[in-house]
């Protein structure tokens, strides 16, 4: 797939000791022209999981909307929270069904219900669990800084600072990201947001 017409972007999801930080960059860009400076590609899905995503970030938003009012409904009939291994599950199979049509998005989601998790899913919907991940167009440069510097059992600090220093190391050489980071957090307690800016 040519990344001429298909918007980039850089997206990381971590997990610390207590909880999941994603960091996404907010530039949209097709091929040479600059769409937005200020698109949120960070999504809170459930009050205890969330996304990030790169690509259409419009397939993305549908997406979000969609998996979180399954999640509504799904919680109403178990009674209790819906762990992030199923709302993976659910947009997985969203994803796949519409194969021959794909969401033209990657997507990190992850959160915490019994401990702390992260998925990463493909356009046709595959589902591969980790402890940290990167998507998008500066991913290789995001994973540069993650590989050697993750470490499991962080601080909350220590994770948010880690996602935002890579996703700032693949806006420096990633011309399709950059404008500013957003990081969303999650833990047991609840989720924050926090904006930082270009520099």
């Amino acid at each position: 797939m040519s990344y001429m017409y298909m918007p980039g972007a850089t997206a990381v999801g971590i997990t610390y000791d207590s909880g999941v930080v994603f960091a996404s960059e907010r530039r949209i860009a097709y091929g040479n022209f600059l769409v937005s400076k200020t698109t949120k590609k960070t999504f809170q899905i459930t009050p205890k999981v969330g996304a990030a995503c790169a690509g259409l970030v419009a397939d993305m938003q549908i997406l979000s909307l969609q998996i979180s009012a399954l999640a509504k409904i799904r919680k109403m009939e178990l009674k209790r929270d819906v762990p992030p291994n199923s709302i993976a599950k659910m947009m997985s199979n969203m994803m796949y069904e519409r194969r021959f049509f794909p969401l033209l998005t990657q997507v990190i989601v992850g959160g915490v219900v019994d401990k702390p998790i992260i998925y990463t899913l493909d356009p046709l919907g595959s589902v591969l669990p980790d402890e940290y991940a990167a998507v998008g167009t500066g991913a290789e440069m995001a994973l540069g800084v993650l590989d050697p510097q993750f470490k499991e059992n962080m601080s909350e600090q220590e994770a948010v600072d880690l996602a935002v220093k890579a996703v700032r190391s693949a806006t420096m050489r990633d011309s399709f990201s950059g404008d500013g980071i957003d990081v969303l957090v999650i833990n047991a307690e609840g989720s924050k947001e926090i904006q930082h800016t270009a520099n």
